[in-house]
């Protein structure tokens, strides 16, 4: 006996198949009006004469049936996709209606609604992390990490590596099971509830969108001094249209920054290398370095190392996010750990932990250190460029964080709109841009990364508490990666500066207390 369709896109899910965006509207048109859909997932049903969805008032023949995930083989592929399945549980009739829904209804000219357009493969997901870490730490964490932890720097360095692993291990194991915009936000709230997926993602947001301002605030700097905040927000404002036309313009132009920052950073790492300033001694260990320091040093490092969260934010837009993502995100992090070891270490034999501690911008010293002035420019142009880098890939980032908490109405709900021609959450972009230059214009540096710090920690610390939930057959991690992770990002965020725990406490308690407060406004 042939096939029905609706048997066919069953086949098709079950196996990770992409289902044609008529079939899959289709089976939401069966649907009928009155099913509460999950937010933010591309929400296929079950049909089942047994059971009625809750709030359906469709007839018999058109009850949905939620399934819980499966724990093994290759149907599991379905459940990191998608929150409901669809079964070959569908009645005759129900066939019949989905066969001659989708003979009648015209081709769509896009994706489903508010849902975003998967185009990006592992090599693009890898030049967005990139983009996002290469630039924040070298040019912006190196020297406040060198005066925290002296000579102790290269300790901090593998510490803070050390909890990232854990971190980016974490975040692969539930991106690919969850493959949508939010990142932690999603698995906080799928695995820990409501309150601690929204904590995650105002944590995200907030402390992203200060560190949107001190990358804004670094190309300043760097370009022209003397007006570092008009230039800040120029470059907010041309990198959110950039976003604004499409993901994938933007991933062309972060792999144009990605190599000339690389170059950059190889020209410091072998001039230094090959002076006759270097000095072995140097690298050694100290009296100057502390317990205390070297574990501030680590959470000011990983700042830098944090940028393959817009990886896993960026789920609704990676082909076969189950395979791109978990490879992707430890990809960028070995290599953004390899060249972070190079420059430090090539920095230090030059210039020293003292030396280090005391340039305002280490690696234009560390060229002059190695009697190799004519570079000095060239590191200024990179550093620019690395920082746009930087900023280019939070504020696409944030938005899609922004996106995902306006879908369940954490966030104003019109911040949920995806563009019809460019496939982007075009308003939370816009929204986003908005707010970074006014704090581009408005904050410095050091505050705006002191701020950001806190919270990234606590982002992290959700995504390893998230994993701890996940079973053998979700992919859960070995027990000792979100162990070690958690604690890690516990102990190295109420290790940074006191100003800086003190104001990002004091922002985790206030989203804390808007979400409170929503939900008593709600039951009333």
């Amino acid at each position: 006996m042939p096939a029905t369709w609706g048997e066919c896109v069953v086949a098709k899910i079950r196996w990770g198949l992409t289902a044609d965006d008529r079939e899959l509207q289709a089976l939401k048109v069966y649907a009928g009006p009155g099913v509460t859909e999950p937010p933010g997932m591309l929400d296929l049903y079950a049909f089942s004469p047994s059971r009625r969805a809750p709030n359906s008032t469709t007839s018999s023949d058109r009850r949905l049936t939620p399934v819980s995930r499966p724990t093994g083989g290759a149907s599991r592929v379905l459940f990191r996709s998608i929150a409901y399945r669809a079964t070959a549980e569908l009645s005759a009739s129900a066939f019949r209606q989905g066969e001659n829904a989708v003979s009648s209804m015209p081709p769509p000219a896009v994706g489903l609604p508010d849902e975003l357009r998967r185009r990006l493969g592992v090599p693009d997901a890898v030049m967005i992390g990139l983009g996002s870490m290469i630039g924040a730490g070298i040019f912006a964490s190196l020297a406040p990490a060198a005066r925290a932890a002296g000579s102790g720097l290269l300790l901090g360095l593998a510490l803070a590596a050390v909890v990232a692993y854990c971190n980016a291990t974490s975040s692969a194991r539930l991106a690919a099971l969850y493959p949508a915009s939010g990142g932690t936000y999603v698995h906080g709230r799928e695995r820990l509830g409501a309150f601690w997926g929204y904590l995650a993602g105002w944590a995200f947001v907030v402390g992203k969108t200060a560190s949107c301002a001190a990358m804004a605030l670094t190309v300043g700097t760097y370009v022209w001094p003397g007006q570092a905040h008009a230039v800040a927000v120029a470059a907010v404002v041309a990198l959110t249209a950039v976003n604004y036309a499409g993901v994938q313009k933007s991933v062309l132009l972060t792999r144009v920054i990605v190599a000339v920052v690389l170059a950059v950073l190889a020209a410091v790492v072998v001039a230094s290398l090959t002076s006759g300033g270097v000095d072995e001694a140097r690298l050694e260990i100290g009296a100057d370095a502390t317990a205390g320091g070297v574990l501030q040093a680590a959470g000011l490092l990983f700042f830098a190392f944090a940028g393959y969260a817009r990886i896993a934010t960026l789920g609704e837009e990676v082909r076969d996010p189950a395979r791109t993502i978990p490879r992707a995100i430890p990809v960028a992090l070995g290599i953004t750990l390899v060249v972070y070891a190079l420059v430090a270490v090539s920095v230090l034999l030059v210039l020293g932990p003292g030396g280090l501690a005391s340039a305002g911008a280490p690696l234009t010293d560390a060229a002059r250190a190695a009697d190799a002035g004519w570079l000095v420019p060239v590191v200024r142009v990179g550093a620019a460029v690395a920082a746009l880098g930087s900023l280019l890939a939070l504020i696409l980032g944030v938005s899609r964080t922004t996106l995902a908490m306006a879908r369940d109405h954490h966030l104003p709900h019109a911040l949920a709109a995806v563009h019809p021609r460019f496939q982007v959450p075009h308003r939370a972009e816009l929204l986003v841009g908005a707010v970074v230059a006014v704090a581009a214009a408005t904050t410095d540096v050091r505050g705006a990364i002191g701020f950001s710090s806190f919270g990234v920690l606590a982002y992290y610390a959700i995504a390893n508490a998230s994993a701890w939930t996940l079973t053998p057959a979700e992919g859960r991690p070995a027990r000792i990666i979100p162990i070690t992770g958690l604690s890690g990002c516990l102990v190295l965020a109420f290790a940074l500066p006191l100003p800086s725990v003190l104001t990002g406490a004091a922002v985790l308690l206030i989203g804390a207390a808007a979400y409170g407060i929503r939900r008593v406004g709600t039951r009333h």
